[in-house]
């Protein structure tokens, strides 16, 4: 990552604000209240500052929440005060209270983190949207540079980065779609904030998933410093913008809420982890779903930024849609689209093979890191000899695999890494395999 194009990037997305009364949390109080007496029994918690730590909320509305339990006898002072907690009060479940948390428990078993509610979590995507992101030609080469990119391809690939809009990579195997659309992942250095879950009508959605987001480092105040850092809403956690990456694996039920009906709550579809950061679906056309039955799921989202999701219950609701999709294919588009699905994706750039001096540039480059000297008896052979018997047509993956080629037969054979015109004949054959027929 090139680190002044990172830092050029960093524009400051605003946080959440934590809230103040329980008044601002616009959750059912029922639900808060549950979540909190829950918490308390698994967790076997008894200090006001430990519980706001555990359903991550202020300690005054974790105090708020207390108070609300004990005037319902569903909690009580334990009447002693914890020195090692600066003299804080304790609180234990009373027999009442322990049986409201079992029964509650029995409905979901979701504790910890208060969920926010859909429509303040709407609020915060507004504030880092994908949307909101300018990416420069210098931010994006920054984040490339380890690609031997034509300018051209730039040209087109940054103003769709920009836009936040959709995106369809396609052309020929094995020339770098899958490392641009990392590229364009590592040119957003900024963070977001995503909520550990979200409450629709009731019910709890899961949504931080620490295979998916990249937890940002806590940033510490400076003691030095007259200006604090701001606080925010430890219900959300701080992180790079997401990148979730599908292949071959992906289905259509993978974009749907994941109902666990031992714990009674959601997980969160690919494409909702993904909000504010990148859906990359690779390798399209090599899924058991058709192309077309994978981009129909997504003519509403790519349109119209919302997407529409259902309960258990078969109760439909609308979440924000704020990701930039990129699709990559082998495949030329008309083989695998109509035209009414190309009209809805946004920008379509083709990624072709490198031209013979870009190609010389990538071997060259791949050589010196991998320690493998270059020779121009063999680099004339391989030019001259072998690649005219595929006409010519170079892609970015083969100079990384001859090089491996070579440098495995030499340790094979016990000699130094060298480069001949035997060896590229020995490479050159385990790269393609020869139409012929077998006979069993």
């Amino acid at each position: 990552m090139n680190v002044q194009a990172n830092q050029g990037m960093q524009k400051g997305v605003q946080p959440p604000p934590p809230p103040n009364r329980i008044e601002e949390m616009r959750l059912p109080v029922v639900m808060m209240r549950d979540i909190l007496l829950k918490t308390m029994f698994r967790k076997n918690l008894d200090m006001v500052t430990d519980l706001a730590e555990a359903i991550c909320l202020p300690r005054a509305v974790t105090q708020e929440l207390v108070d609300l339990a004990r005037s319902q006898l569903l909690l009580e002072a334990t009447g002693t005060l914890n020195a090692n907690s600066g003299g804080e009060m304790g609180y234990q479940l009373t027999d009442a209270g322990k049986a409201r948390a079992m029964d509650a428990l029995a409905q979901s078993e979701y504790f910890g983190a208060m969920p926010v509610p859909l429509p303040v979590y709407h609020e915060q995507i507004k504030r880092q949207s994908i949307r909101d992101i300018q990416v420069t030609r210098a931010q994006l080469t920054g984040a490339m540079g380890h690609l031997v990119l034509p300018d051209s391809l730039l040209d087109y690939l940054g103003p769709a980065v920009s836009a936040g809009r959709s995106i369809l990579m396609y052309g020929p195997p094995g020339n770098g779609k899958s490392s641009i659309s990392n590229g364009i992942r590592d040119a957003m250095g900024d963070k977001i904030y995503v909520p550990r879950a979200i409450e629709y009508s009731g019910q709890v959605i899961t949504v931080y998933d620490p295979i998916v987001h990249s937890k940002a480092e806590v940033e510490t105040d400076d003691p030095n410093n007259l200006r604090r850092r701001r606080t925010f809403d430890t219900r959300y956690v701080r992180c790079d913008r997401p990148t979730v990456i599908t292949g071959g694996e992906l289905s259509l039920s993978m974009l749907d809420l994941v109902y666990n009906p031992t714990a009674r709550t959601y997980q969160a579809p690919l494409q909702l982890k993904s909000t504010g950061g990148i859906f990359i679906v690779d390798d399209l056309g090599r899924q058991a779903e058709p192309p077309q039955a994978l981009v129909n799921r997504w003519i509403v989202p790519l349109e119209e930024s919302k997407d529409i999701l259902a309960l258990q219950s078969g109760e439909k609701f609308e979440v924000p849609f704020d990701t930039l999709v990129i699709f990559s294919t082998n495949f030329h588009p008309n083989k695998i689209f109509d035209q009414a699905a190309l009209r809805r994706i946004f920008f379509k750039i083709k990624i072709d093979g490198p031209d013979q001096a870009d190609y010389l540039k990538i071997f060259a480059m791949v050589a010196k890191k991998r320690g493998m000297p270059l020779d121009e008896d063999a680099l004339l052979h391989l030019l001259k000899k072998k690649y005219p018997t595929i006409n010519n047509v170079y892609s970015n993956y083969q100079p990384i695999f001859l090089i491996d080629q070579m440098i495995s037969i030499c340790e094979f054979e016990g000699i130094p890494y060298q480069m001949t015109p035997d060896l590229v004949d020995r490479a050159w054959a385990n790269m393609f395999v020869t139409d012929e027929e077998i006979i069993n």
